[in-house]
């Protein structure tokens, strides 16, 4: 059993809550822009004087509306600034903010709004509201504790933001400041319910403590990142997500200006016009710009040249990598040489492909393939992957400027005890970790042990406190050989491969190790256009035996990782498309693997024929 730990930077005082970093950064400097918001002619400031008026008259209107401090408050939006607006309403009101992802079914609606006793839900859109309409519409229960369904969209219907905050103009000042101050650190401010990979949703209890400490140390454990001149960044995630809430309130704590986009298919356009200084990035951004990068240069004639770039650009990172393990002295002479050659001629194209100006992105919610992070880290866009999960309110582990091993998750953060069991299992203990499962006594019993939480995940500890993740503990798969294959690294390997979008491994009770593979359309056109083919359908690419040969060398590549044992032996390629809509995908883009060997029983069936 090996441990390590990093002492707490910050403390608050137990009678504080997140709210108060608000205020404290009105206090500070009111005419700084907290926000940005993008209009018709670009993107606008939001000073935290403004900032503050909003979410003071917002909350004045729920608690006109009835709301007692305590209450459950259901937010089902797409990722915007409105978002931000109510969240902080609810707070200033002594509410318990309820996230819902926008894409959740009806039945996903109604067992969140159930069990967490929802008052009140602000839906994005019409049609969102529609949904919970007919959500309560089905449910009496449900219809006699709620007091409404309230528009974000201010030019929606009312009840909206705009009539809801005009409906609290008779709410003193000091009557807010009762439910603002009713809460302490230990008292519950979210319960986020967890994207389900199996089973139901289960409600996190995120208190005002886990946001407030996470934040406050955060930003002194990243000044670099957060503290910067002018510091940025542009929020894409799903504020139903804890990564991106726990983001936004560090983003809060430290006066990083923050600007909304609702997804990433919108994300590369605002980029150019953003101009974030930092970015909080998903693998699969990563991928898609590297990807992109890499075919244009193929049909502008540079492929040669590109190549050349990215293999300098991972070389030079790698003996970075070694140098701050004390394995080396870092590049040598040639290798500085041709990476100032590039970086003059090829690495500035990548940089403007994120804005220009970011100088850290930090990558979160899935494993970063270590090439990847080596591709960009050398080109002059530092990778700080992180780990952590809802239950520890996000960042529970991070690299830093200082301190990166790429291929790792970092160290922990400051206040935060990482464990790893006998077993391998990943424990962790600190201001993250939640307060518990919602109404779940047994979920609790078995979630800790010797007051640490038990993450379900599987890695390692270096000597220097370092964290690797190996693996999913329920993930892994026995053959019928007995043979214990941890599928992660092999679907990592064989994703990186750009006709491929994602990678199942089975296996589980098999007499050999297979797996099934979906084809990226993007990625799919890429492919034939460098080759000068006519373009193919995902479905005609199935059948096609170039494209299966391509995968082939990504499976190849991948069975170099592991024994033979352990290796690939046959592939089948999906006419199909794992999304968060199709159910194989939670809305944090984790595989939900269950989902997807049940969806696909057929295909497997035929893979041990």
């Amino acid at each position: 059993m090996r441990e390590a730990s990093t002492a707490l930077l910050v403390e608050l005082d137990a009678g504080s809550n997140v709210t108060d970093l608000l205020l404290e950064r009105h206090a500070a400097n009111p005419a700084h822009a907290l926000y940005r918001r993008k209009g018709p002619n670009g993107w606008v400031d939001v000073p935290a004087r403004a900032f503050l008026q909003e979410v003071r008259a917002l909350a004045k209107g729920l608690v006109a509306g009835g709301l007692e401090t305590g209450d459950a408050v259901a937010v089902m939006s797409a990722t915007s600034y409105e978002w931000t607006v109510v969240d902080f309403a609810i707070w200033f009101a002594g509410g318990v903010t309820v996230p819902i992802y926008e894409t959740s079914a009806p039945g996903q609606v109604e067992w969140i709004l159930e069990d967490a006793g929802v008052r009140r839900v602000f839906a994005g859109t019409s049609a969102l509201a529609d949904l919970v309409g007919g959500v309560l519409a089905g449910s009496d229960r449900l219809r006699d504790r709620l007091v409404g369904v309230v528009r974000m969209d201010y030019d929606g219907e009312a009840p909206n933001l705009a009539s809801l905050a005009a409906a609290g103009a008779g709410v003193a000042d000091t009557e807010l400041e009762r439910h603002r101050t009713r809460a302490g650190l230990a008292d519950l401010a979210s319960l986020v319910y967890t994207s389900g990979t199996t089973g139901k949703p289960k409600g996190c209890e995120i208190t005002h403590g886990n946001f407030a400490l996470v934040a406050r140390n955060i930003v002194a454990f990243l000044p670099e990142v957060l503290l910067q001149d002018q510091a940025r960044t542009l929020m894409f995630l799903p504020l139903a997500h804890v990564l991106a809430r726990a983001v936004q309130v560090v983003c809060l704590s430290a006066g990083a200006t923050l600007g909304h986009t609702p997804g990433a298919a919108q994300l590369l356009a605002d980029l150019e016009t953003f101009r974030p200084t930092f970015l909080l990035v998903v693998p699969r951004i990563f991928e898609k710009v590297r990807a992109g990068a890499t075919h244009k240069a193929a049909v502008g004639g540079k492929a040669r040249l590109f190549g050349a770039a990215a293999a300098t650009a991972i070389d030079y990172s790698r003996e970075l990598d070694r140098q701050g393990r004390g394995q080396g002295t870092g590049p040598g002479l040639l290798c500085r040489a041709r990476h100032r050659l590039f970086d003059r001629l090829v690495y500035p194209k990548l940089r403007a492909a994120l804005g220009g100006q970011v100088a850290f992105t930090v990558s979160g919610a899935s494993a970063l393939a270590p090439d990847d992070a080596h591709f960009f880290r050398g080109a002059g866009i530092p990778v700080l992957e992180g780990y952590g999960l809802t239950e520890t309110t996000a960042p529970c582990t991070a690299n830093t400027p200082g301190m990166t091993r790429v291929g790792t998750v970092g160290i922990p953060i400051p206040g935060t005890t990482i464990r790893v069991a006998a077993d391998g299992e990943i424990l962790v203990k600190g201001i993250g970790v939640f307060r518990g499962y919602h109404a779940n006594p047994q979920a609790n019993a078995d979630a800790f042990v010797d007051g640490f939480f038990r993450t379900g995940d599987l890695g390692g500890l270096d000597d220097d406190g370092f964290l690797t993740i190996t693996g999913r503990k329920k993930d892994l798969l026995v053959t019928a050989g007995g043979k214990n294959v941890a599928p992660g690294p092999l679907e990592e390997k064989v994703r990186a491969h750009p006709l491929v979008a994602h990678a199942v491994v089975v296996g589980d009770g098999r007499p050999f190790v297979a797996a099934l593979v979906t084809l990226d359309p993007e990625g799919l056109a890429n492919w034939c256009s460098e080759r000068g083919l006519p373009p193919l359908t995902v479905a005609r690419a199935c059948t096609d035996p170039a494209i299966r040969a391509a995968v082939q060398e990504a499976v190849d590549q991948a069975n170099q990782l592991v024994s033979t044992a352990e290796s690939i032996r046959s592939f089948a390629l999906l006419d199909a498309d794992f999304t968060v809509e199709s159910g194989h995908l939670t809305p944090s883009l984790k595989l939900k693997r269950a989902a997807v060997v049940s969806g696909f029983a057929a295909e497997v069936a035929r893979l041990y024929a």
